[in-house]
């Protein structure tokens, strides 16, 4: 039986988040930004003082390539590198006053293209979705459970 794109949810909801990251990539370089760099952005935003280790790992990019956005969003004025009190190797990333009325404009962009997204829906079926997607999400985040494959007894 051939999976059919339009009514599978992997391929549906690959589709949309390609098609949301696309037009997001559209709306961040309005101000002057990568879709890399806003998102770097706002998830330092909600993790000042992280590690770029980690923010890479958050960012689910390699830690070179986070550098490079870091290093212009320094330049940019945007994000500060602090020691690390505790590791002297270790640096930690904090945003600049400068960052947040950025950080504000991406977030109404963000809105605007989310209503663009959701337009035709009515509320209770965009509560419904988000709901269903949240539980979509908690089902996925679970420990997977191998199936039983092993043969099952005689006579039982």
């Amino acid at each position: 039986m051939r999976i059919d794109p339009d009514t599978s949810l992997g391929f549906l909801v690959s589709d949309i988040a390609r098609m949301l990251r696309e037009r997001f990539n559209e709306t961040t370089q309005s101000v002057g930004l990568t879709q890399a760099q806003a998102r770097t952005l706002m998830q330092l935003g909600r993790n000042e003082g992280i590690s770029q280790v980690a923010l890479a790992q958050l960012l689910e990019i390699q830690p070179i390539t986070l550098l490079r956005n870091v290093d212009r969003l320094e330049q940019a004025g945007l994000l500060e590198r602090r020691q690390n009190p505790t590791d002297r190797r270790a640096r930690q990333l904090y945003l600049t006053p400068a960052a947040q009325p950025l950080l504000d404009e991406i977030t109404a962009l963000g809105r605007s293209l989310t209503e663009a997204a959701l337009s035709g829906i009515a509320a209770g079926d965009r509560a419904t979705l988000i709901s269903t997607l949240q539980q979509i999400k908690g089902n996925l985040a679970e420990p997977a459970v191998a199936p039983d494959l092993s043969e099952p007894e005689a006579g039982g």
